[in-house]
């Protein structure tokens, strides 16, 4: 449904120039959601608009809706955009226009009649919950309701692909969960495809079916979200994880954290369990058999669309020969097991 192939886009030229895409390789099949996070600056934004060639890439090709969007240009390339929606951060919407006349812009740009806008639009403003909105104007609408404004303008020529970039990032929490459910109800119900640009990850956790981390242009982290979320790849990857489940050592104990190990030294580690490793005694266990004290400093349950994720910082209390037999026996039983550092014994 939507391809790139080894896309890259380079702003200016020379000493100057600036790689915001380089190489990029992403395949989103039909009907899926699909989210990309990354870093401000990362490319995020310059990737989805070169889907709908907004920003017309460097090199690579662009396919979308089996239509090769870099070899179009001009007409061609205006009919193949109407198959693609969009929306942004800040609505973009004409304040001098009401609900339904900005939901009728496209179509009326397209030249349809006005009974045909007529019975395009109402449904849409029903699909969106604004039905009885349509005759107010911008300025009368909650930044939510402005929002959904906006997906139904833009699903008003009955694209097949819609584009989110940062679609929620100006929305408080309780509005942003009603958009989601909206995009999630909009891809169940119509199978359009949800091309989703953002940084929260609690977006990328609520609907997408899967995610790709974007860093200095380039695509690091490919995955399902609950393997993104369980077990990422990269180091941006966990510092995105570990940012949005707010799992950090206390500060106390991070000023007397040494990378080292030694006799007098015993490992802070933090600890991720998924699957069936979340309802077992680990813990319990791991002190019986292997002879630690363990003390908890952090721990968190979160449920990642049908999987279980568990996160826990702990330190592990014994005798090197007894800490290392505790690692071995965390890590056989599939936890990813990250030691953060080593803490004097007596502290």
């Amino acid at each position: 449904m939507i391809e790139l192939e080894n896309v890259s886009k380079i702003y200016g030229s020379g000493d100057a120039a600036v790689h915001a895409l380089s190489g990029v390789d992403l395949h989103i099949p039909q009907g899926r959601i699909h989210g990309v996070i990354g870093l401000s600056g990362a490319g995020k934004s310059t990737l989805i608009r070169c889907v709908n060639l907004l920003e017309r890439p460097s090199s690579g090709r662009v396919t979308v809706n089996g239509q090769e969007m870099t070899r179009l240009s001009g007409p061609a390339l205006n009919r193949a955009r109407h198959r693609i929606g969009m929306i942004f951060q800040h609505f973009n919407l004409l304040t001098t226009r009401t609900v339904f006349a900005n939901v009728a812009l496209p179509l009326e740009l397209m030249g349809y009649k006005r009974g045909v806008i007529k019975e395009r639009v109402a449904p849409l403003l029903k699909l969106v919950g604004l039905d009885d909105k349509a005759g107010q104007f911008p300025a009368q609408l909650s930044g939510g309701q402005k929002q959904r404004v906006a997906i139904a303008r833009a699903l008003a020529s009955e694209p097949a692909v819609l584009l989110c970039d940062e679609a929620t990032s100006a929305l408080d929490p309780q509005t942003t969960g009603s958009i989601l459910e909206l995009l999630r109800k909009i891809n169940r119900d119509l199978g359009i495809t949800i091309l989703l640009i953002t940084h929260e990850m609690e977006v990328v956790k609520s609907i997408c079916h899967r995610v790709s981390l974007i860093s200095d242009g380039q695509l690091v982290e490919d995955a399902e979200v609950g393997d993104f979320f369980t077990s990422p790849n990269t180091r941006l990857g966990r510092d995105f994880l570990n940012d949005f489940l707010q799992l950090e050592p206390p500060r106390e104990l991070v000023t007397r954290l040494e990378e080292a190990p030694g006799e007098q030294r015993h490992p802070v580690v933090r600890l991720t369990f998924s699957g069936d490793a979340v309802s077992t005694p680990l813990i319990s266990r791991l002190a019986r058999e292997c002879g630690v004290d363990v003390s908890i400093l952090q721990a968190k349950v979160e449920s990642i669309q049908q999987r279980t994720l568990g996160l826990m910082i702990a330190e592990l209390m014994g005798t090197p020969a007894q800490t290392e037999q505790a690692m071995r026996y965390l890590e056989s039983h599939e936890l990813k097991v990250e030691v953060l550092g080593h803490v004097r014994r007596d502290d």
